[in-house]
């Protein structure tokens, strides 16, 4: 049996998150926000049991270096050994620059 692996949220991805949800709140839809930001939490519980869904970024092409695809977002992991590291939540468009 595979047992489920740690996942932490960097600084980074939570303030990309804070983001999400203050510009939905000027948009004068919350709601939409508080439902995308549920979202990417719902797709980040899938890693801890299958961290290799996500692609290689192509932007580096690195093997730790992870992303999955749900759009309008693209969330970046780091996965090591034993655990993964959400890096960064960005709109799917952008292209990705780590801090």
């Amino acid at each position: 049996m595979f047992s489920k692996l740690k996942v932490t949220v960097s600084h980074s991805a939570l303030s990309d998150l804070e983001e999400v949800l203050e510009f939905n709140n000027e948009q004068k839809i919350p709601h939409v926000g508080e439902r995308l930001v549920k979202k990417v939490f719902s797709d980040i519980e899938l890693l801890s049991e299958q961290p290799d869904i996500g692609r290689r970024v192509p932007e580096f092409d690195l093997a730790y270096l992870r992303e999955l695809i749900r759009p309008p977002f693209r969330i970046v992991y780091r996965r090591d050994i034993g655990r993964i590291r959400i890096v960064r939540v960005w709109r799917s468009e952008r292209l990705l620059i780590l801090p």
